[in-house]
């Protein structure tokens, strides 16, 4: 039966973008239109303004209505901010069978268990993800059926976030007359456009550099181990730029984008970048040192932030497909380089692979979220035959 096209919507904090996909005559799921307008009343992936936000995405959905020549009347949304945390939970049933064996009916009432977690009434659920079992204190078992013990344990992840930032990103889609379908945590979203199966089988560390946020995921042995977002992106490089050689944030990030590094460079260090006359500034010169210092300093300290809390956790030497860079941070010059010295590990820029009609984008890395929408509204429509009981996908993607 063929599938009516999946749309998704990502409010980034320095672009909005809508997207439709179709399924091909080969079960893939390809782009068939792509809006993109620069957001404003965004701060972070906050809502700050509701008319800024919402001129952005109709904007952007009238582009991806011609390009797709569809209408778009509902939509997956991404959500992301500091406000978003993953916490780990376990679930524990006693084996009352005589014989002590563990059989699907125990799987069953366990996970039925591991999906309603305690919340803060302040906070939404947005993913109630699926770990590993336990089989007494025997730990990192995927499949426990047919296994004798006494007490089964599950674990999970359950990813939540404010529940009033959640509502009023929803209100901004709602007021221009759109279903939201479901929203989605970006992290989550990216890792279904960018890994691979083996690379969440030997431990892989999804980081995705926003302009407001940067969110980081870790995988090992099919299952997510850890998961979280922090308030800082590239928009506060370009501040740090503007500050230090008291330029407009507009021009310093056209300096950050075509003269930045995330290294310093003793040789390139050596000159001076030109900055050309504008209206109420005159033409002047700045030390291309400084600009790699200030840069370096910003994102050596971002990713000593997430190598911290991986090692506090023991994920370090999980990471046997090293770092994965997404976002459109990633493609800030000499930051996968920056990357591997820091995390001691190999280093490569994540480009949609789960779904096609992105190759000729520029910069696709920076469309891995949205990308893992159109994935999640596919395998959603296969695993559940409708456009209904999204909420689950998740579960069924990560914990089968």
């Amino acid at each position: 039966m063929k599938r009516d096209p999946v749309a998704a919507l990502e409010i980034g904090t320095s672009r909005t973008v809508v997207c439709v996909g179709e399924p091909d005559d080969n079960g893939r799921m390809r782009v068939t239109g792509v809006g993109t307008y620069p957001t404003t009343g965004v701060r972070k992936g906050q809502i700050i303004d509701f008319k800024q936000a919402s001129n952005g995405v109709e904007s952007a959905r009238i582009e991806a209505e011609d390009k797709a020549e569809t209408s778009i009347w509902q939509a997956l949304i991404s959500a992301t901010g500091g406000h978003i945390e993953g916490k780990s939970y376990d679930q524990v049933l006693p084996i009352e069978a005589s014989d002590k064996i563990v059989c699907k009916a125990d799987m069953s009432e366990l996970d039925e268990l591991l999906s309603m977690p305690p919340m803060d009434p302040e906070k939404v659920l947005l993913h109630s993800l699926y770990q590993s079992y336990s089989v007494d204190d025997q730990y990192g078992i995927a499949n426990p059926e047919g296994m004798k013990c006494n007490m089964l344990k599950r674990s999970g992840i359950n990813i939540q976030g404010q529940k009033n930032r959640i509502d009023n990103l929803k209100r901004v889609v709602s007021d221009l007359k759109m279903d939201v379908i479901d929203v989605a945590f970006d992290g989550v979203s990216a890792s279904l456009s960018v890994l691979t199966a083996a690379q969440k089988r030997d431990g892989v560390l999804l980081i995705d550099l926003g302009a407001g946020t940067t969110t980081a995921m870790t995988f090992y042995g099919q299952l997510i181990s850890d998961i979280f977002c922090l308030g800082v992106g590239g928009d506060h490089i370009t501040h740090d730029i503007a500050t230090g050689f008291n330029i407009p944030v507009m021009r310093a990030e056209e300096v950050k984008c075509n003269h930045g590094s995330a290294l310093v460079n003793i040789e390139e260090a050596k000159g001076r970048i030109e900055l050309p006359e504008e209206v109420g500034f005159d033409n002047r010169t700045i030390s291309a040192k400084s600009l790699q210092v200030i840069i370096n300093a910003r994102m050596d300290e971002l990713f000593k932030i997430i190598r911290s809390r991986l090692a506090d956790r023991e994920l370090l030497y999980q990471l046997g497909a090293g770092v994965v860079l997404t976002g459109g941070g990633a493609y800030l010059r000499g930051v996968t380089e920056l990357a591997e010295r820091v995390f001691g590990t190999s280093c490569r820029i994540g480009v949609p692979i789960n779904v096609d009609g992105f190759e000729n984008l520029d910069k696709p890395a920076s469309f891995a979220t949205i990308a893992g929408l159109i994935k999640y509204g596919f395998d959603a429509n296969n695993l559940l035959g409708a456009k209904s009981g999204f909420g689950s996908i998740f579960k069924n993607i990560f914990g089968r």
